[in-house]
């Protein structure tokens, strides 16, 4: 689940940090990093969970209208959405399960959040729509909590704010992460009951290499790669820089000279991504200039052993035709 693009969000915060603290222990502080990584994945997990603590609010809801009712001898109500096929899975998932006995009551506290929520989606097209229908295939019921999770779990303000009083960095987190909690519900399968696969934490063993010798390469070499940022930066006023342009800078020459089969351009553009994400309104544009030229540099001196386009040639201005005047 962890992948580059949340690992150069995470090295890039991390990065700045080292370099503002007094306290340069790069141990340390490696060990910050891998462990700010955990808790994304946490966060994935914490988001499942959501989803189950919405359920059974749900449930206690269906509880309470039922006993009303048969007190009352009126209609009861419809339990579709507290009994929903696809929560009910997740609810009994293995893996959630485990995780979940880990924490401390982590939605059990937020009950007054998770009844808003509820009652939020209870009023919603999609809630509606949902328990009026007679489809029952599987598919119905995971699509309904694909629906209401990028209606009220996506974009949630308040969710963030609760969020933060868990971990400082989940809000950073957060829309990376609900791509991932999306794509798991849409791989949920019926037929595998309470041992469906949830995303493991790393895809595979090279992504967590690449956040350590990304950050540490970053760090160790930071005098080094500021000193190519300056060779490269006649024409740029390098001095005006703000100071996390220099470590958006750091962290792409650091991935340039450390990771052979990264293209260069894939590399500029995700710093400058990143750049707009975290720096100024300009520092996009400017460090795409300065990468550019910095790379080019360096594969021209031989330290950076990659291709590049050529640069397009500036194409002359043509004369403009005069015409006389005709008599």
């Amino acid at each position: 689940m962890i992948n580059r693009e949340l690992i150069r969000i995470k090295a890039v915060q991390l990065t700045y940090a080292y370099f503002q603290n007094g306290n340069h222990n790069i141990d340390n502080a490696e060990k910050e990093l891998m462990f700010s990584l955990t808790k994304a994945y946490h966060l994935y997990e914490t988001l499942l969970l959501l989803i189950v603590a919405v359920t059974r609010m749900a449930r206690k809801h269906y509880d309470i209208a039922s006993a009303k009712a048969e007190r009352e001898g009126s209609v009861g109500p419809i339990g579709r959405f507290a009994f929903n096929k696809f929560a009910v899975q997740l609810e009994e998932n293995k893996q959630l399960r485990e995780f979940a006995e880990t924490q401390k009551n982590i939605w059990e506290d937020k009950a007054e959040f998770v009844k808003n929520l509820y009652l939020q989606m209870e009023q919603s097209e999609p809630y509606q729509e949902y328990i009026t229908s007679d489809d029952d295939e599987y598919e119905t019921h995971r699509e309904v909590w694909r629906k209401l999770y990028k209606l009220f779990i996506q974009n949630n303000d308040d969710l963030c704010n609760t969020l933060e009083e868990d971990s400082i960095y989940w809000n950073d987190d957060k829309e990376v992460v609900d791509t991932f909690v999306l794509k798991t519900i849409k791989r949920f399968d019926p037929a595998n009951g309470a041992d469906q696969e949830l995303l493991p934490e790393y895809t595979d063993e090279e992504d967590r290499v690449f956040a350590q010798q990304l950050f540490h390469a970053a760090i160790v070499n930071a005098d080094q790669y500021q000193q190519y940022m300056t060779e490269a930066s006649r024409n740029w006023d390098f001095s005006r820089l703000a100071y996390m342009d220099v470590v958006i800078m750091q962290l792409a020459i650091a991935e340039m000279l450390t990771f052979p089969n990264i293209p260069v351009n894939v590399t500029i553009n995700e710093y400058v991504g990143l750049a707009k994400l975290y720096s100024t309104s300009r520092s996009g544009g400017y460090i795409n200039g300065m990468l550019d030229a910095i790379a080019r540099h360096l594969i021209d001196n031989g330290t950076l052993l990659k291709v590049m386009p050529e640069k397009p040639e500036k194409k002359e201005a043509k004369p403009k035709k005069t015409t006389k005047n005709k008599k």
